[in-house]
C-alpha cells in the first residue's frame, strides 16, 4: 500500500510539472537577441564572485582585466554546465529506459531532457558570443566522468543533479536582476532559473522517496557517490586556462583560487540552499565527509 501511495504521489508531481512545462518554457533561439552588442563596461559576474577576488593577484589586475577575467570565468562555468547537463541527460535516459514510458514520471524525465538540450545550446551560444576559448572541465575529469551514468543511481543520482543545479541557480538568482551585469547574461540566467525550478522540485522529491526505501547496506555507497560528484562539480567551475586571459599562469591562478577564503565562501554560499536538504535526508555522512569539506560546500573542521 505504501508503495502504491508513493507511486501515486510521484505521478501527481510529474503531472503537475508536465502541465507547468507546457504552459511556460523558453526557446533561446527566439527569446534571446544574440546579435545585440555587449555593453562596454558592464561586468559578466559580480566582482565578489570572482575566484581571485581578495587575493594579491586580484590587486594586480586593472578594472578592465577584472571584467575580462569575469567573462572567462562565466564561460568556464557555462561550458562546465554543458558537460554536466550531458551527463545528467544520460542518467535521465537510463531512468526512462527502465520505466514505463506511459507514466507521467517517464514523460516528465523526457521533458526535462528536452529542457536541458535547450539550456546546453543556450550556454554554448553565450560562450560563442563572448568569443572566448571553449573551456569545460579539464581533460582528465572529462574522461573520468564518463563512468558516472553507469555507476549513478538512486538518491545519489538525483542528489548530484541537485548539487550541480542549485549551485548554479543560487549564483544566477543573485545576478539576473543586477543592473551592473551584461543584459545578455541576465537573460540567460533568468531563463535557466525559471526552468530549473521545475527540475529541482522533481529531483528533491526523488531524493526523499529514494532515501525512504534505501537499505542500510546501500547508504555508504550513496553517500560516497554524491560527495565525490559534488567535489568534482565544484572543482570543474574554474578551468585553470581562464587565467591566461589576464596574463596569469594557470597553475598560479588555480592555486590562488583554491586557497582563497573569498572563493571558498562563494562556493559555500552557492550551496547554502541544497546542503541542509541533503543533510536532513541523510545523504551527507561517512564515508564522504572529507570530500564534502574539500569541495568547500561544508566548512573545514
Amino acid at each position: 500500500m505504501t508503495r502504491t501511495l508513493n507511486e501515486a504521489g510521484r505521478e501527481k508531481t510529474a503531472e503537475r510539472l508536465l502541465k507547468s512545462s507546457a504552459n511556460k518554457f523558453y526557446d533561446p533561439e527566439v527569446d534571446i537577441d544574440w546579435g545585440a552588442p555587449l555593453v562596454e563596461g558592464k561586468r559578466y559576474i559580480p566582482e565578489i564572485r570572482s575566484s581571485l577576488y581578495g587575493t594579491s593577484l586580484w590587486e594586480r589586475l586593472t578594472p578592465e582585466q577584472r571584467i575580462e577575467l569575469g567573462k572567462h570565468e562565466l564561460a568556464s562555468v557555462a561550458t562546465s554546465g554543458i558537460w554536466f547537463e550531458v551527463l545528467l541527460m544520460q542518467m535521465l535516459l537510463k531512468v526512462v529506459y527502465n520505466t514505463d514510458p506511459t507514466t507521467n514520471h517517464a514523460q516528465y524525465a523526457l521533458t526535462e531532457i528536452a529542457d536541458e538540450c535547450r539550456h546546453s545550446t543556450m550556454f554554448a551560444r553565450m560562450s560563442e558570443r563572448f568569443g572566448v576559448p571553449v573551456y569545460g572541465p579539464v581533460p582528465a575529469l572529462r574522461q573520468l566522468a564518463k563512468i558516472l551514468p553507469a555507476i549513478g543511481y538512486g538518491p545519489a543520482l538525483y542528489g548530484s543533479i541537485l548539487v550541480a543545479e542549485e549551485i548554479l541557480d543560487r549564483l544566477q538568482r543573485e545576478q539576473m536582476n543586477d543592473p551592473e551585469i551584461q543584459p545578455l547574461v541576465r537573460m540567460v540566467n533568468r531563463i535557466h532559473v525559471l526552468e530549473e525550478a521545475r527540475h529541482v522540485t522533481f529531483a528533491r522529491e526523488e531524493v526523499t522517496r529514494g532515501m525512504a526505501k534505501l537499505s542500510k547496506a546501500e547508504l555508504p555507497y550513496q553517500r560516497f557517490l554524491i560527495a565525490l560528484v559534488s567535489f568534482f562539480v565544484t572543482r570543474a567551475l574554474v578551468n585553470p586556462r581562464i587565467y591566461k586571459s589576464v596574463g596569469i599562469a594557470p597553475k598560479e591562478g588555480v592555486k590562488a583560487a583554491w586557497n582563497n577564503p573569498h572563493w571558498q565562501e562563494t562556493i559555500r554560499y552557492a550551496g547554502e540552499r541544497i546542503m541542509p536538504f541533503l543533510q536532513e535526508n541523510g545523504l551527507v555522512g561517512a564515508p564522504g565527509m572529507r570530500l564534502w569539506r574539500r569541495s568547500f560546500l561544508l566548512p573545514a573542521q
